[in-house]
């Protein structure tokens, strides 16, 4: 039986591996750009439908005409994963369509950097509201729903960061190793109840966040990689798609680091 309900195993009928999501329905926050859009994007490919959300309704619509572009099955919505009305909205909406919610994709995010002798108390208060705080809000909006369906799969965005700092980042690290804590936490709460937690940390991924970025640091970065290159945000999106499938359905608190080895 599958974590859906509909016992799907990811594989067709003459043995070749087929679509991983097909009939899940999964909400990707930031889903307008970068690794969300990518995702969104990747879920589609897979079968899913997808609420595709972010506060750029502009990006949304971008996403949206890419996956419909591509024959997917997806519904954008204007949240802002630090309005708890914004994110009722679209969960109503997501049930009202679809009638279940089997995945939810914590991707949305921001940076406001500084070293610690410089940083704002209004930088560290918003990347913790929009990065942490917007993480549980959106996970305590579809926690019940997911209980009363027996299953359920959480993924949390994290970063190497997460896992070892970085210089110029305090509010981000607490933030990116605060959503491994709370997978960590959900994985034992909620694993009995067929729902999964998981987080990603991904490494230097080529995004508009490194845009903005010199090429001599960007070149100096993909110098420290050993596979010698920046990610795409199509490899985080692979991962997150296979966590939520069921090939991945024995996988809980598992925190999986895909950084071309940037950390080793």
């Amino acid at each position: 039986m599958g974590l859906n309900g509909d016992g799907g195993n990811g594989q067709s009928h003459n043995g070749e591996s087929g679509p991983r999501l097909v009939g899940k329905v999964s909400i990707i926050t930031g889903g307008g750009q970068g690794i969300g859009r990518a995702t969104a994007i990747k879920f589609a490919k897979e079968g899913a439908r997808v609420a595709v959300c972010d506060i750029n309704m502009i990006a949304v619509a971008e996403t949206l005409a890419e996956i419909r572009r591509l024959g997917g099955e997806a519904l954008g919505f204007q949240v802002d994963v630090t309005e708890k009305e914004s994110i009722a909205r679209m969960v109503e909406s997501v049930m009202f369509a679809w009638h279940r919610i089997d995945t939810l994709v914590n991707n949305a995010g921001i940076v406001q950097d500084a070293r610690l002798s410089k940083m704002t108390d209004d930088q560290f208060e918003r990347v913790i509201d929009v990065n942490l705080k917007g993480v549980y809000n959106c996970t305590k909006a579809v926690v019940d729903i997911m209980l009363q369906q027996n299953s359920g799969c959480i993924l949390n965005a994290s970063s190497i960061v997460g896992l070892y700092g970085n210089f110029g980042q305090t509010n981000y690290a607490a933030t990116k190793f605060g959503v491994i804590g709370m997978v960590k936490t959900w994985a034992r709460e909620l694993g009995a109840k067929g729902i999964r937690a998981n987080a990603i940390c991904p490494g230097f991924i080529e995004t508009p966040i490194l845009s903005s970025m010199p090429e001599k640091v960007l070149r100096s970065i993909e110098a420290k990689v050993p596979l010698g290159r920046l990610g795409r945000p199509e490899e985080i999106a692979n991962t997150y798609a296979w966590l939520a499938s069921d090939e991945a359905s024995y996988i809980n608190g598992a925190v999986i680091e895909v950084s071309g080895g940037v950390t080793i």
